[in-house]
């Protein structure tokens, strides 16, 4: 990102993205982010949007996916992978899903590798959208999601710096968090708390199914074994490294 006039880490994944929506506001990715701290996005937008075309920020988010992916892919059936998963896009109701609805309008590549990836990435932002319609339905804020994911276990401790929480609004959401009895006065999570993060993760599964048609519903089984496969295969190939920005963890 850096190649095409873009400045450091965070611009580049804010940037692109975003860049499916356009060339958003900070509010709009604010919203539709959810888990990242308003003046976090403010760094950069709508400052990448003169520092880069929105077209070259796309075509180099899916280059950089096809590098990454290539070893992993060598010993992958890709074009029968991404015609599945392409199926299971074309089955979702996009309603409500506004990150998931933009990726889907991104045009769909014409190779194997760059179409796997294009509809991965609409799956993922279809969970996302939904997984945050749950979260706000419970009055949770980016902040108060992202201490309870920490105090849950399934978030990093450097979670708060990554998502560009101050200590301040850290400690307020905590606060929240404690009001609800979701977690001690050590911020260590209670029973109350791990039930509430296990029926919003319920909640999301349940939200998500309604809006998948019977038949990508079927190939989302039945192509489930060969996505573990692969995977693993991007694991083991280290396009993912650990610890990373993002804060995804080793599974």
């Amino acid at each position: 990102y850096e190649a095409i006039g873009l400045k450091g880490y965070w611009m580049g994944y804010v940037a692109s993205r975003s860049a499916a929506l356009g060339t958003p506001p900070p509010e709009l990715v604010i919203a539709t982010f959810h888990g990242f701290a308003p003046n976090m996005v403010r760094r950069s937008l709508p400052d990448a949007w003169s520092m880069a075309t929105r077209d070259e920020i796309l075509t180099t988010r899916f280059d950089l996916a096809r590098d990454a992916l290539g070893p992993a892919l060598q010993h992958a059936d890709t074009a029968a992978l991404a015609k599945e998963l392409v199926a299971i896009v074309d089955g979702l109701n996009l309603a409500g899903k506004p990150l998931a609805a933009a990726h889907a309008a991104v045009p769909r590549p014409d190779d194997a590798a760059g179409l796997l990836w294009w509809a991965a990435t609409v799956i993922r932002e279809y969970r996302g959208d939904c997984h945050l319609a749950v979260l706000t339905a419970a009055g949770l804020d980016g902040a108060d999601s992202n201490a309870l994911a920490v105090a849950a276990g399934l978030a990093v401790d450097d979670q708060r710096k990554m998502r560009g929480w101050t200590e301040d609004e850290w400690e307020l959401a905590v606060g929240r968090l404690r009001t609800r009895g979701w977690v001690d006065t050590e911020g260590a999570i209670t029973e109350a708390g791990r039930a509430a993060r296990q029926q919003i993760e319920d909640a999301t599964d349940r939200v998500c199914d309604a809006g998948i048609d019977r038949e990508a519903t079927a190939r989302k089984i039945t192509v489930e074994a060969a996505l573990l496969d692969l995977a693993r295969a991007i694991e083991a190939s280290g396009a993912i490294p650990y610890p990373n920005p993002t804060g995804v963890q080793r599974p």
